[in-house]
Parts: C-alpha cells; sequence; structure tokens
C-alpha cells in the first residue's frame, strides 16, 4: 500500500499530455485525505475533459460572478466536443441507434432543474436551468422536454450520429451483447460543482449516458439527490459512472448529508462508496462509480470503485488533473 501511494503521488497523468495546450494542465495527485487542501474559489469536475470545462468555467466565474452561470457554461463545452462519446450530442446511442440526453443543475439555495430523455437538444444542461427558472417543475422528460426547448427557442439539431460512434454501434449490432460497462477511457458523465470566493455553491451534470442502454433508459445524472446535490449550509456533490448503482443510494446526497454530521469531503466519498459496495456486489467489467465533493470552508475530495478516475481542480492556483484513490486497484492506468 505504502509504495502504490508513492507511486501515485509520484506519476504524472500520462493520457492529459494529449489534451489541448491551452488547457493549463499543472498536474498532479493527491494524498487519501485531499480535503485539507483549502481554496476558494474553487471549481472541480469529472474526467480528464473536466480541463477544458474548468477553464470556461474559471472565465465565466472571472466575467460575471455567478458560480451558477460558471458551472453551466463550463459543462457546455464538453457537450460540444466532437471527441467526446459520453456527453453530448456526439456521444454513443442507445440500442435503437439514437442519441438521448439526460442533465440536471442546482444551486445552493436548493433550486434545480434537469431533463431526462430528451433528443437533438446540443446543450440540455442550458434546458435543465431553463427548467430551474421559467418552469415551476423541476425535471422535464422525452418529448415534453424538446418541446419546451422549442418554445424557449433553442434550435433542434440533426440526429446524424457521429462517424465514430456509428462505427462502433453498427460493430455492437453484430453480436447486440448489451452489458451495462462503466467507461474506463477516461470520460463518462461529467459533474461540476463550485464554489465562489463568497461560500455560494452550485453543481451541474450531464451526459449521454450509457453505451448501447435500453431505449428510454435514464441514468443518476439528471436525478436530483442522485448524480448531483447542492446545499449552501453544507457542501456539494456529483457522481459519475453507472447510474443504476448511484440512485439505489441516493448517492451524491448521501455524500452532502454524511458532510453535514461531520465528515471531511474526502471521508464522505469513501463512506458512500462503502455503501453503494454493500447494495451492489462489485463486477470489474460492469461497474464504475466515483464521487467527488466540496465543502463550505473549499475542502474537496473524490473517491472511486477502483482506479482509473481522475477529476480537475481549478483554483487560483491553477487547473490540474488529480487521480482519485480507489477502494479496489483494477483498471490499467
Amino acid at each position: 500500500m505504502t509504495s502504490r501511494r508513492k507511486f501515485l503521488k509520484n506519476t504524472l497523468l500520462s493520457s492529459t499530455l494529449m489534451l489541448p495546450g491551452a488547457v493549463k494542465t499543472g498536474l498532479q495527485s493527491l494524498e487519501k485525505k485531499t480535503s485539507k487542501q483549502v481554496n476558494k474559489p474553487l471549481i472541480l469536475s469529472t474526467w480528464n475533459h473536466g480541463l477544458a470545462a474548468n477553464e470556461k468555467a474559471w472565465s465565466v466565474l472571472n466575467q460575471t460572478g455567478s458560480i451558477l452561470d460558471a458551472v453551466e457554461e463550463g459543462v457546455k463545452v464538453t457537450e460540444a466536443d466532437l471527441s467526446s462519446r459520453s456527453v453530448g450530442l456526439n456521444g454513443y446511442p442507445d440500442r435503437e441507434g439514437i442519441v438521448t440526453l439526460d442533465a440536471s443543475i442546482m444551486n445552493g439555495n436548493g433550486d434545480c432543474g434537469s431533463v431526462c430523455f430528451v433528443r437533438q437538444i446540443k446543450h440540455p444542461i442550458t434546458l435543465a436551468r431553463k427548467v430551474m427558472e421559467e418552469t415551476p417543475h423541476v425535471m422535464l422528460a422525452g418529448e415534453g422536454a424538446k418541446q419546451f426547448a422549442v418554445s424557449q427557442g433553442m434550435p433542434l439539431e440533426d440526429e446524424e450520429l457521429h462517424p465514430d460512434a456509428r462505427q462502433e454501434y453498427e460493430e455492437w449490432l453484430e453480436k447486440s451483447e448489451y452489458k451495462p460497462k462503466a467507461n474506463f477511457e477516461n470520460h463518462d458523465t461529467i459533474g461540476m460543482i463550485g464554489l465562489d470566493a463568497d461560500g455560494n455553491l452550485a453543481g451541474s451534470c450531464t451526459t449521454s449516458g450509457l453505451m448501447f442502454k435500453m431505449h428510454g433508459r435514464v441514468g443518476d445524472s439528471p436525478i436530483i439527490g442522485a448524480g448531483l446535490y447542492v446545499d449552501n449550509e453544507v457542501g456539494a456533490a456529483t457522481a459519475t459512472g453507472v447510474g443504476e448503482t448511484i440512485i439505489k443510494i441516493c448517492g451524491s446526497f448521501l455524500v452532502v448529508e454524511l458532510m453535514r454530521q461531520g465528515r471531511t469531503p474526502q471521508e464522505a466519498c469513501e463512506e458512500t462508496i462503502d455503501r453503494l459496495l454493500q447494495k451492489t456486489p462489485f463486477h470489474e467489467d460492469e461497474m464504475q462509480v466515483g464521487f467527488l465533493a466540496i465543502n463550505k470552508e473549499g475542502e474537496h475530495g473524490a473517491y472511486a470503485v477502483q482506479s482509473g478516475f481522475t477529476y480537475a481542480v481549478q483554483h487560483q492556483g491553477g487547473n490540474s488533473a488529480v487521480k482519485s484513490d480507489s477502494r479496489y486497484q483494477t483498471t490499467t492506468e
């Protein structure tokens, strides 16, 4: 265990060297109890694609002073990323060859909005915010969500699959074997949580869901308390990975409630992963889940079921990618 920690502490994330040079990647790894590192303002997001999202969010926060604007605009970068297969309209389709999207957004006062099973909308996170601010509801789904988007002046996008996604879908059709396998290629749902200099919190979460899922499947990302939860009195948390397991324990809500009870963000993430594993037996080929959390004081932590989960940290000192610790050391890094 000691040698593994030394290895993690001294090893850079080689995968991030391929990211665009415009993104400053002062790469680092953290000791297990990351939550003792305090910064305000602070923006965190899941996976390496969070680096570009963080950069945008940080710029918006400096321009507008709104942490809610920041977490919305930040994840829009990933939604529009042509290389992303797990977020936005360029993501993998479901079994029927259709890309359906889920997203949620929440501020520290408890205001929230989400959309699920929505098609042809380039930025579902913006639609989720419109649900929060322009309707008396929290969640809109499917055709109703699309109809509301049109009423708000959002254009409908073409449903043609990205060439890479189409190729993999056609290969999958040859056997049509469905296994809800987590994505270990350092990208999945993007969840972003942020804290401004005054201690105000907000969060966002957006995804195209599991590749080749059943048509109509909805994961944890648009479910307030599962994929995302924010409370200005305590902190915020977001999740990534196989959503069914996260929904079963109201994962992000649980992380925040454990922080309310006095746990650090790191301790809360670890305890939540333990709870998840009590409810869902671990199978390496089928499950990866990671939690990311921040508290009111600007401490943060992250933890995953198995190795391979990284997250991005943006503060006054720069923007960096960090390897999360995990319960099992199983994936190739």
